[in-house]
Protein backbone atom coordinates (compact mmCIF):
# COMPACT_ATOMS: atom_id res chain seq x y z
CA UNK A 1 0.00 0.00 0.00
CA UNK A 2 2.65 2.07 0.69
CA UNK A 3 4.22 1.58 -2.38
CA UNK A 4 1.53 3.49 -4.43
CA UNK A 5 2.26 6.87 -2.56
CA UNK A 6 5.42 7.15 -3.89
CA UNK A 7 4.36 6.20 -7.73
CA UNK A 8 4.52 8.67 -10.14
CA UNK A 9 1.04 8.99 -11.87
CA UNK A 10 2.53 7.25 -14.98
CA UNK A 11 3.15 4.38 -13.17
CA UNK A 12 -0.51 4.36 -11.94
CA UNK A 13 -2.08 4.66 -15.22
CA UNK A 14 -2.21 0.96 -15.79
CA UNK A 15 -4.96 -0.22 -13.42
CA UNK A 16 -7.42 2.91 -14.32
CA UNK A 17 -6.84 2.27 -18.29
CA UNK A 18 -7.31 -1.50 -17.89
CA UNK A 19 -10.80 -0.64 -15.76
CA UNK A 20 -11.75 1.73 -18.49
CA UNK A 21 -11.29 -1.05 -21.39
CA UNK A 22 -13.29 -3.48 -19.40
CA UNK A 23 -16.27 -0.75 -18.40
CA UNK A 24 -16.31 -0.58 -21.85
CA UNK A 25 -16.32 -4.36 -22.84
CA UNK A 26 -19.14 -5.09 -20.39
CA UNK A 27 -21.49 -2.81 -21.85
CA UNK A 28 -24.73 -5.10 -22.50
CA UNK A 29 -25.05 -3.93 -26.17
CA UNK A 30 -22.28 -5.96 -27.13
CA UNK A 31 -24.56 -8.68 -26.23
CA UNK A 32 -28.18 -7.68 -26.78
CA UNK A 33 -27.36 -6.03 -29.98
CA UNK A 34 -24.59 -7.08 -31.87
CA UNK A 35 -25.02 -10.56 -30.58
CA UNK A 36 -21.55 -11.78 -28.42
CA UNK A 37 -22.77 -14.67 -26.40
CA UNK A 38 -22.02 -14.03 -23.05
CA UNK A 39 -19.77 -16.39 -21.97
CA UNK A 40 -16.51 -16.13 -20.32
CA UNK A 41 -14.12 -16.85 -23.87
CA UNK A 42 -16.39 -14.63 -25.87
CA UNK A 43 -16.11 -12.01 -22.51
CA UNK A 44 -11.76 -12.02 -23.16
CA UNK A 45 -12.51 -11.75 -26.70
CA UNK A 46 -13.84 -7.96 -25.63
CA UNK A 47 -11.88 -7.35 -23.07
CA UNK A 48 -8.72 -8.18 -25.23
CA UNK A 49 -10.08 -5.97 -28.03
CA UNK A 50 -10.78 -2.76 -25.88
CA UNK A 51 -7.29 -3.41 -24.34
CA UNK A 52 -5.98 -3.65 -27.76
CA UNK A 53 -7.57 -0.25 -28.70
CA UNK A 54 -6.68 1.21 -25.84
CA UNK A 55 -2.82 0.25 -26.45
CA UNK A 56 -2.26 1.03 -30.07
CA UNK A 57 -3.84 4.80 -28.77
CA UNK A 58 -1.01 4.70 -26.38
CA UNK A 59 1.59 3.76 -28.35
CA UNK A 60 0.92 6.37 -30.98
CA UNK A 61 2.16 8.96 -27.79
CA UNK A 62 5.52 7.61 -27.99
CA UNK A 63 7.55 7.02 -24.60
CA UNK A 64 4.80 8.10 -22.24
CA UNK A 65 2.66 5.96 -24.29
CA UNK A 66 4.00 3.16 -24.71
CA UNK A 67 4.51 3.01 -20.86
CA UNK A 68 1.28 3.64 -20.06
CA UNK A 69 0.42 1.18 -22.74
CA UNK A 70 2.26 -1.37 -21.07
CA UNK A 71 1.00 -0.83 -17.34
CA UNK A 72 -2.46 -1.60 -18.51
CA UNK A 73 -1.55 -5.04 -20.76
CA UNK A 74 0.77 -6.26 -17.67
CA UNK A 75 -2.82 -5.84 -15.25
CA UNK A 76 -4.88 -7.35 -18.14
CA UNK A 77 -2.20 -10.58 -18.17
CA UNK A 78 -2.62 -10.66 -13.98
CA UNK A 79 -6.23 -10.17 -14.36
CA UNK A 80 -6.16 -13.21 -15.87
CA UNK A 81 -4.21 -15.35 -14.12
CA UNK A 82 -6.46 -14.20 -11.03
CA UNK A 83 -9.44 -15.11 -12.64
CA UNK A 84 -8.30 -18.78 -13.82
CA UNK A 85 -7.59 -19.47 -9.76
CA UNK A 86 -10.90 -17.79 -8.67
CA UNK A 87 -12.35 -20.12 -11.77
CA UNK A 88 -10.30 -23.09 -9.33
CA UNK A 89 -7.60 -23.87 -11.83
CA UNK A 90 -4.89 -25.14 -10.08
CA UNK A 91 -1.23 -23.66 -9.00
CA UNK A 92 0.07 -26.88 -10.90
CA UNK A 93 -1.94 -26.43 -13.99
CA UNK A 94 -2.65 -22.02 -13.97
CA UNK A 95 1.05 -21.74 -15.88
CA UNK A 96 -0.19 -23.89 -18.58
CA UNK A 97 -3.56 -22.56 -18.56
CA UNK A 98 -1.70 -18.76 -18.92
CA UNK A 99 0.67 -19.51 -21.81
CA UNK A 100 -2.24 -20.90 -23.86
CA UNK A 101 -4.07 -18.01 -23.31
CA UNK A 102 -0.96 -15.94 -23.89
CA UNK A 103 -0.63 -17.36 -27.26
CA UNK A 104 -4.55 -16.90 -28.44
CA UNK A 105 -4.15 -13.72 -27.00
CA UNK A 106 -0.84 -12.89 -28.63
CA UNK A 107 -2.65 -14.19 -31.84
CA UNK A 108 -5.45 -11.87 -31.60
CA UNK A 109 -3.42 -9.32 -30.62
CA UNK A 110 -1.18 -9.39 -33.95
CA UNK A 111 -4.28 -10.39 -36.42
CA UNK A 112 -6.43 -7.23 -34.99
CA UNK A 113 -3.68 -5.13 -34.85
CA UNK A 114 -2.36 -5.15 -38.50
CA UNK A 115 -5.94 -4.85 -39.65
CA UNK A 116 -7.11 -2.17 -37.70
CA UNK A 117 -3.99 -0.15 -38.81
CA UNK A 118 -4.66 -0.92 -42.02
CA UNK A 119 -8.16 0.00 -41.80
CA UNK A 120 -8.93 -4.09 -43.81
CA UNK A 121 -12.40 -4.56 -42.43
CA UNK A 122 -12.68 -7.75 -44.56
CA UNK A 123 -9.91 -9.26 -42.46
CA UNK A 124 -11.13 -7.89 -39.08
CA UNK A 125 -14.79 -9.15 -39.66
CA UNK A 126 -12.88 -12.44 -40.49
CA UNK A 127 -11.05 -12.71 -37.26
CA UNK A 128 -13.56 -11.37 -35.16
CA UNK A 129 -16.05 -13.79 -36.35
CA UNK A 130 -14.22 -16.55 -36.38
CA UNK A 131 -12.58 -15.84 -32.69
CA UNK A 132 -15.65 -14.10 -31.07
CA UNK A 133 -18.53 -15.31 -32.52
CA UNK A 134 -17.42 -18.99 -33.15
CA UNK A 135 -18.67 -18.45 -37.06
CA UNK A 136 -17.22 -19.34 -40.26
CA UNK A 137 -19.48 -16.52 -41.83
CA UNK A 138 -17.65 -13.43 -41.79
CA UNK A 139 -20.67 -11.24 -41.73
CA UNK A 140 -21.17 -12.16 -37.94
CA UNK A 141 -18.45 -10.25 -37.15
CA UNK A 142 -19.59 -7.14 -38.95
CA UNK A 143 -20.72 -4.50 -36.83
CA UNK A 144 -17.98 -5.59 -34.02
CA UNK A 145 -14.99 -5.08 -36.59
CA UNK A 146 -17.28 -1.55 -37.72
CA UNK A 147 -17.42 -0.51 -34.14
CA UNK A 148 -13.66 -1.10 -33.45
CA UNK A 149 -12.76 0.34 -36.41
CA UNK A 150 -14.90 3.43 -35.68
CA UNK A 151 -13.33 3.61 -31.60
CA UNK A 152 -9.76 3.44 -33.63
CA UNK A 153 -10.38 6.32 -35.44
CA UNK A 154 -12.47 8.60 -32.10
CA UNK A 155 -9.21 7.63 -29.88
CA UNK A 156 -6.99 9.05 -32.46
CA UNK A 157 -8.56 12.15 -32.23
CA UNK A 158 -8.58 12.22 -28.57
CA UNK A 159 -5.79 14.25 -26.40
CA UNK A 160 -3.68 11.61 -24.48
CA UNK A 161 -4.98 13.35 -21.64
CA UNK A 162 -8.82 12.75 -22.51
CA UNK A 163 -7.76 8.94 -23.87
CA UNK A 164 -6.64 7.94 -19.97
CA UNK A 165 -9.78 9.95 -18.37
CA UNK A 166 -12.50 9.13 -20.81
CA UNK A 167 -11.67 7.04 -24.28
CA UNK A 168 -14.06 8.40 -26.86
CA UNK A 169 -15.14 4.44 -27.77
CA UNK A 170 -17.59 4.62 -30.83
CA UNK A 171 -21.19 4.00 -30.75
CA UNK A 172 -22.34 0.53 -30.01
CA UNK A 173 -25.03 -0.46 -32.79
CA UNK A 174 -26.10 -3.54 -35.23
Amino acid sequence: MLQNLFRTRRERLGQPLYELAVQQARDPRFYTQLGVADRIDARFELYTLHVLLLNMRLRDEGERGAEAGQQMFDIYVSQLDHTLRELGVGDISVGKKMRKLGESLYGRMTAWESALKAEDRDALKTSIARNVYESDDTEAGAALAAYALASRRALAAQSFDDVISKPAWSEIAA
